[in-house]
């Protein structure tokens, strides 16, 4: 009797061993994203092995988001936290930095593209800046998604991340990324046969302007009313009045203004010219409504070129 009950014991004891194993094996990774378009980079590559959730609530302003207790919780217990890495996203330093050891495994994806400094074009209102001594920190532009040739190498190096994490699925991750670059590739030679048949190289946006990176690649000029992180909402007379100019000496039929935005300026400028007013959409979030109908970056930058068509010609 006592030997049968030893026998099951034993065999109880294996079962437990082999459903711990199981559940182990089967665990989801856990990856926290900051904006939109990591979020669905992110969630592409890793198909159904992570659960993947972005910080940033939908319909929220990324340049005056302030991580919650909740949200710090979610970094800290995340098995890989990506992020931008730009002016941004200082917070980051400093929630990571209080977290010490237990400071999550991090990807920052600025450091994955060549990044450009934010500039300041003729017209655009730059915001004031404090006195300083000696040389001034140059502030990198961070809306680098905005280009396809940079979303590919930001999918790169998430499928890298995520395959060292998880190397049991590395050849799935590595079947997303080659389906999701093959689509970027596509939606990058779409931009360059817009742009190549273009009555005009030139866009102007009443707001302010993230997408460096997408006129960067396709030798597109522009003017907008403010450089792409501004805090600044109200332009001076001097900016809508050189605009304005703009539009009617180069005769563009469309203005832009960037999502989530009031657009107050676009339309003031369409008032003066006669312009339309179109949305130029940056992908750095999105609404609840567009989650919940499965928008993708892919969806967003396929319809912004389609708008650059028009207003281009």
């Amino acid at each position: 009797m006592k030997k049968r009950l030893l026998f099951l014991i034993q065999i109880l004891v294996i079962l437990f061993a082999k459903a711990g194993l199981v559940t182990a094996e089967d665990q989801k990774m856990n990856i926290i994203t900051t904006i939109f378009p990591i979020y669905d980079f992110a969630r592409t590559v890793a198909g159904d092995h992570a659960d993947v959730s972005m910080l940033l609530p939908p319909g929220a302003e990324s340049h005056t988001y302030e991580p919650t207790p909740r949200d710090i919780l979610k970094i800290q217990n995340a098995d890989l936290f990506i992020y931008i890495g730009g002016e941004s996203d200082m917070w980051v330093d400093q929630i990571l930095s209080s977290l010490g050891d237990k400071k999550p495994r991090t990807l920052v994806l600025i450091h994955s593209v060549n990044a450009l400094p934010e500039e300041v074009v003729p017209g655009m209102q730059a915001e004031e800046e404090s006195p300083t001594s000696g040389e001034a920190e140059v502030v990198y532009d961070e809306h680098i998604w905005t280009s396809p040739l940079n979303a590919i190498k930001m999918v790169d190096a998430i499928t890298v991340a995520l395959s060292e994490l998880d190397p049991a699925h590395a050849a799935d991750f590595e079947n997303n990324r080659a389906a999701l670059d093959q689509k970027f590739q596509e939606l990058d030679q779409t931009f360059r046969d817009i742009v190549k048949t273009a009555k005009r190289k030139t866009i102007i946006v009443g707001d302010r302007f993230p997408f460096r990176y997408l006129t960067e690649e396709y030798g597109l000029e522009y003017y907008a009313a403010f450089p792409g992180c501004s805090a600044e909402v109200e332009p001076s007379a001097s900016t809508v009045a050189f605009l304005i100019e703009k539009v009617k000496a180069e005769k563009i039929p469309i203005v832009f203004y960037i999502e989530f935005s009031t657009h107050k300026i676009a339309d003031a400028i369409a008032d003066a010219t006669g312009a339309k007013t179109m949305l130029l959409h940056s992908a750095h979030n999105v609404s609840q409504e567009d989650i919940d109908s499965g928008i993708t970056y892919l969806n967003i930058m396929s319809e912004n070129a389609e708008k650059l068509r028009e207003a281009l010609n």
